[in-house]
């Protein structure tokens, strides 16, 4: 990353779990949820120091946001979709918080908001915010749909990446009223089925797109 603005916001962000953490660990019981079902039951228990693991990750996460575009490969695409890759790395930082905050809240006052609900309906505006972003992306090993064809082929790469944006993009549109209207398991089925769906669609259509490239030159 390169732009002060952006950093500073990536780890202003990042260091807000801890902050939250500090304030309301005393009042926080000696079990804490830790894990929840897709219909936002919680479904395992931990000691309330388990959530300083992941009140850590993300200074961890920010840390590798950063720095991960030095050691890549293809570290000079980086300056073809900078502005993006960071737009992105905060608003992954701003989910994990939100899904932090979540089981912070559940913990202090369960039944406050519905975690599966609102977990889905992020996710939704996730994929709708990166299929916005993904025919920017130029080719490199960390972000985006990094098959063996893609990464081969630049063209490749641009084809993949132009339909994966539309196809995220669609099913992010999608989940955010199916988030609101639909029960926890229809939306949650709804979720891994268009994921895993437009996930094998682009693996194989990068795999023929590159091999028509292949018997025509």
């Amino acid at each position: 990353m390169k732009s002060r603005k952006n950093i500073a916001l990536l780890w202003g962000i990042s260091v807000i779990p801890a902050i939250i953490l500090s304030i309301v660990y005393t009042k926080l019981p000696a079990q804490v949820p830790t894990s929840f079902g897709f219909d936002g039951a919680v479904n395992a228990y931990g000691p309330r120091s388990t959530l300083w693991i992941l009140a850590l990750l993300e200074p961890l996460i920010a840390l590798m946001l950063q720095f991960l575009p030095r050691i890549d490969p293809k570290r000079r695409s980086y300056a073809k979709f900078q502005r993006y890759y960071e737009q992105l790395a905060i608003f992954l930082q701003l989910f994990l918080l939100v899904v932090f905050s979540l089981m912070v809240t559940e913990t202090l006052r369960p039944g406050t908001v519905s975690i599966g609900r609102t977990v889905i309906a992020m996710v939704g505006a996730l994929l709708i915010v990166m299929g916005n972003m993904m025919g920017k992306i130029k080719p490199n090993y960390f972000v985006g749909i990094r098959t063996p064809w893609t990464l081969a082929d630049p063209d490749v790469w641009m084809r993949t990446h132009s339909l994966g944006g539309k196809l995220w993009f669609a099913l992010g549109v999608l989940l955010l009223p199916c988030s609101l209207l639909l029960p926890e398991r229809v939306f949650f089925v709804l979720l891994m089925a268009g994921l895993l769906g437009s996930t094998a669609l682009l693996f194989v259509l990068s795999c023929l797109w590159y091999r028509r490239r292949e018997s025509v030159e």
